[in-house]
């Protein structure tokens, strides 16, 4: 897509006033979006945002777009009539991890596995914003917050695993305070036809401040961030400190010092490819990261082509509005094998 130099961010900005808390990541990717928005050559007209429940619903509110403020985890469902109805436009979905891992889990599984042309941005601070602090389904084991003052018991989901279980085409994760990163990321998912999910880690300052503060210390990131790039091996930190990620016998991946793999003949060091038809290997990288964020994989994990859901149905359609139906055919389905006769009665 061209850029359209008559757009500006500002453009892109609407006439509400941008209400979250102070230090909410949510302020860093509404800026970024509406910065890329010019470069992509959408017209506002042609754009809309869909979202759910949650801080991060608010979104639609404050781009100069159409848009949808839906019913709690249910704009995936939204989204898919939309895309499929107006081909023209361009449509993405803001969500949250309670929003969209919770309620609206099935929704958004099913809109990934159909590969429905739609960008699904995943803001994910690992706690419940808006209801004020509850546990979400991507808390950590033990996490102490006001729905469990003992101590969280359920295991979370990886929300990157998750979309490539689901066969998403596009699968990445990017991280709310690295604008460069954030908007090449987005961009990719911009530029992508079919279903596109990307996880933005989002610090909420209120409820579950500094859970990913390891990653925005530049020492700490260096040593922790898995940058993947196509054709390259999958590194993290620089000289005597690097470290590499291998493939062992049985096809895990594990984090081994630089050094040790080059002196070992045998290990196999990985080369990230995110076109590869079968996602087990990016499953494997998402399958690195912790609670502790020791080894966090961030960029583009899959980026694959397959015809999408609406495409398909659309061709569907038109091969039967176009196709040789006769009134026998039209008979022969409405006097099937799947039919039955009520009989009248009379009374006694």
């Amino acid at each position: 897509m061209a850029a359209d130099t008559t757009l500006s961010a500002k453009d892109f900005k609407s006439d509400q006033e941008v209400r979250w808390c102070p230090g909410c990541g949510d302020y860093s990717i509404l800026a970024a979006l509406q910065l890329l928005m010019p470069e992509l050559g959408v017209r506002r007209e042609d754009t809309v945002f869909i979202s759910g429940i949650g801080c991060a619903a608010r979104f639609p509110y404050y781009m100069n777009t159409y848009g949808v403020h839906s019913i709690h985890g249910r704009a995936p469902a939204l989204a898919t009539g939309i895309a499929l109805a107006r081909p023209d436009l361009d449509v993405w979905v803001v969500t949250g991890d309670g929003d969209g891992l919770s309620i609206g889990g099935n929704h958004l599984i099913h809109a990934l596995r159909r590969n429905v042309n739609l960008k699904i941005l995943l803001f994910n601070n690992e706690i419940y914003g808006l209801t004020k602090g509850q546990y979400s389904p991507t808390s950590h084991q033990g996490q102490v917050t006001k729905s469990t003052p003992f101590g969280s018991l359920d295991t979370p989901f990886n929300p990157v695993s998750l979309a490539l279980g689901a066969e998403a085409s596009f699968v990445a994760r990017t991280l709310d305070s690295d604008r460069q990163h954030l908007t090449s990321v987005l961009r990719r998912a911009a530029e992508h036809r079919g279903s596109a999910f990307v996880e933005i880690y989002q610090n909420c300052p209120i409820f579950n401040d500094g859970v990913f503060d390891v990653l925005k210390d530049r020492t700490e990131a260096q040593a922790r961030i898995f940058h993947l790039v196509d054709g390259q091996p999958v590194v993290a930190g620089e000289g005597d400190e690097q470290k590499v990620v291998v493939r062992d016998d049985q096809g895990v991946m594990t984090v081994v010092p630089r050094a040790e793999a080059d002196r070992n003949p045998a290990a196999r060091i990985v080369v990230h490819d995110a076109s590869a038809t079968n996602p087990a290997a990016a499953f494997a990288l998402s399958r690195l990261d912790s609670h502790e964020l020791t080894s966090v994989p961030m960029g583009v994990f899959r980026d694959v082509t397959r015809p999408t859901y609406d495409d398909l149905l659309r061709e569907q359609i038109d091969a039967a509005r176009t196709g040789p139906i006769t009134d026998a055919d039209i008979d022969a389905l409405l006097a099937g094998r799947d039919n039955w006769q009520v009989a009248e009665t009379t009374g006694a």
